[in-house]
């Protein structure tokens, strides 16, 4: 087992990683730009080491100051978290030939992982169900276009390098078609340098469900239920739960078994999420994997018992899992809701600022993971997200009414500081959303309304 690890991250990831570090009796040295100088959860580290100015790219992107963090700290493994450099090869590449364990997947992994076209190449060769659409990346728009015709519209374009709803484009018919197509293209260049699309069938009304997996070292894999993430505004999430409600045994059973034989096909080690849209007839498709841990692994944990953290951790270090798929027991129901500093009444802008007042809930059936205190002010310069609500029940009627009394508790109070707890109100409030039936275009049509 390792001695000590760097957490390449910041905020309520960095404390996650410290804490289940401390939990294998592991030091863990911070990083922190900056903008973060003086956050509270930088306290709670065994050393805590500035990488530079408040901007992303000269701090926690910045590989070659990343890496001379961890030789000056002498650790033995650099954990990524999420977002950042989590999902980057380089930067796994550059840890390995630095002698530094990077704990995730392999760089080889994480590139074919990362192309949206390879990976859906992959999951149909290992019989996963995938989209119709272009195998692989289209050549050019005239290619595209046969395609879209053949398929049938709508049809969505997307990025193969993308990721967080980026270089994605819907066309509802042939007339927007090349329009929808250049500009997913320039918004693929410019996000991700790589203008390579490909073209799918578009799914109407579909869920977002995603399985949970882990690999031991021995490439030994077991998925550990499901969760719908269908609240989701412009492709990014806002609540998630596990078991999704729209799944029956045998569908959580096959979701399961496909995430694994793609997994497996893949060559894939370590912690990792394998994500599928569900449609109405119980049918599903694959969409990508996640090659890290997300930020709604939390509910996986809840319904589980088992720490995705601490074993992402063990994996690297060399340890095989000492469980298999017949020892994972799904009990109860967890849900996610994440509070951002962002105002909904305002189109969801930012609104960070210094907290005065603070009281986060807790109780039978409450998790709160954050790395926010009175008087810590919310940077401006990352992402808006300050805390996850993560609440279990018995079942999932019990879990939304521990969640509306968690959620009444919370106070975050500053000037100028809004989030997006009232929101979450709101939508508990739905009956659509109370009976468990949502899509991926429920909240903006709810927001719409």
């Amino acid at each position: 087992m390792f001695k000590r690890i760097l957490v390449a991250n910041r905020g309520e990831i960095a404390l996650r990683v410290i804490r289940a570090a401390h939990d294998l009796g592991i030091e863990a040295v911070a990083v922190y730009s900056e903008a973060d100088r003086g956050a509270p959860y930088l306290e709670i580290a065994d050393e805590a080491i500035c990488i530079g100015p408040a901007a992303s790219a000269q701090s926690y992107l910045n590989i070659p100051g990343i890496i001379a963090a961890a030789e000056i700290a002498d650790v033995e493994a650099i954990h990524p978290g999420y977002g950042f450099l989590a999902e980057n090869a380089h930067f796994a590449e550059v840890c390995h030939s630095c002698g530094i364990k990077f704990i995730g997947p392999s760089a080889e992994v994480i590139d074919s992982c990362g192309d949206k076209s390879k990976a859906k190449t992959t999951a149909a060769h290992a019989g996963v169900p995938v989209v119709p659409g272009s195998d692989g990346a289209v050549a050019d728009i005239e290619e595209a276009a046969k395609i879209a015709q053949l398929i049938g519209y709508p049809v969505i374009i997307k990025a193969a390098a993308g990721g967080g709803g980026r270089g994605m484009r819907m066309a509802k018919d042939a007339s927007v078609f090349h329009n929808c197509f250049r500009q997913a293209q320039q918004e693929a260049a410019a996000a991700f340098g790589d203008d390579t699309v490909y073209v799918e069938k578009f799914v109407v009304n579909p869920r977002h469900v995603e399985v949970q997996i882990l690999a031991g070292a021995d490439g030994e894999v077991v998925y550990l239920g499901e969760r719908d993430c269908s609240i989701q505004r412009r492709h990014q999430k806002l609540i998630e739960e596990s078991p999704s409600p729209a799944t029956t045994p045998d569908i959580s059973k096959r979701l399961g078994e496909a995430a694994v034989a793609f997994a497996k096909a893949a060559g894939y080690v370590n912690a990792g999420t394998v994500e599928f849209l569900l449609d109405a007839n119980g049918d599903f498709f694959f969409i990508e994997l996640n090659a890290r841990i997300q930020v709604e692994h939390c509910v996986s944990e809840m319904v589980s018992g088992i720490d995705l953290v601490k074993w992402q951790i063990m994996i690297a270090a060399g340890a095989n899992l000492d469980f298999k798929q017949s020892d994972v027991q799904i009990r109860g129901h967890a849900i996610e809701f994440r509070i951002n500093a962002e105002n909904p009444a305002r189109n969801f802008a930012p609104a960070p600022g210094r907290i005065e007042k603070l009281f986060l809930p807790g109780g039978r059936g409450v998790r709160v993971d954050s790395h926010i205190a009175a008087g810590y002010t919310i940077p401006r310069h990352y992402d808006s997200m300050i805390a996850k609500l993560i609440v279990h029940g018995e079942d999932r009627a019990e879990a939304l009414r521990i969640a509306r009394r968690a959620l009444r508790e919370i106070k975050i109070e500053g000037p100028g500081l809004a989030t997006t707890v009232p929101l979450h109100l709101q939508l508990l409030d739905q009956p659509e959303f109370q009976r468990g039936e949502i899509d991926t275009g429920y909240l903006e049509r709810f927001l719409d309304s």
